[in-house]
C-alpha cells in the first residue's frame, strides 16, 4: 500500500473532496489566484482570505511519465503518472496517477477527468482520459 498523505487544516477539503466528487483548490477571495498546494495564506497578495473552491475536475496534460519501478510490494507496474493543468485554476497542475490500461498511450495535451479513490479517510485523484471516461 502506498503511504497516504497526512491530513493538516490547509489540505484536509483537497484530500477529501472527492467524497463529494469535488477537486477542490484554494482560490484567494481577494485576488482570485489559485493556489496548489493549498496554503492559509496567498503567495500573490499575502491575504488570509483563502478557501477552498471546487473547480471542474478537467484539465490538460502537462507532463507525464510512465513509471516501470514497483516502488512497493505488489504495485502494478507500469502505470502513468500526469501533471495537470486544472480546469478554472489557472497556473495550478495537479500530479496524479492516470487510470489506464495502457499508460503508453498517455500524451502531452491529452484531455483528463479527475476521479477519486478512497483510501482510509482520503480520497485520491486519478486523471483518466476523457475518451476512456465513460468506461471507468
Amino acid at each position: 500500500m502506498r503511504p497516504l498523505p497526512e491530513l493538516t487544516v490547509e489540505n484536509t477539503a483537497f484530500w477529501t473532496g472527492g467524497a463529494r466528487g469535488a477537486l477542490m483548490i484554494c482560490v484567494c477571495d481577494d485576488c482570485r489566484t489559485a493556489i496548489h498546494p493549498p496554503q492559509i495564506l496567498c503567495p500573490h497578495c499575502l491575504s488570509r482570505n483563502v478557501a477552498p473552491k471546487a473547480m471542474p475536475g478537467t484539465g490538460t496534460v502537462y507532463s507525464f511519465t510512465v513509471n516501470h519501478q514497483p516502488w512497493f510490494p505488489g504495485m502494478a507496474v507500469p502505470f502513468a503518472l500526469a501533471v495537470v493543468d486544472v480546469d478554472g485554476a489557472p497556473g495550478v497542475r495537479v500530479t496524479a496517477e492516470v487510470a489506464t490500461d495502457s499508460p503508453e498511450t498517455v500524451s502531452i495535451g491529452q484531455r483528463m477527468k479527475v476521479h477519486f479513490v478512497q483510501v482510509e479517510d482520503v480520497w485520491l485523484p486519478r486523471w483518466v482520459p476523457m475518451a476512456q471516461e465513460k468506461a471507468q
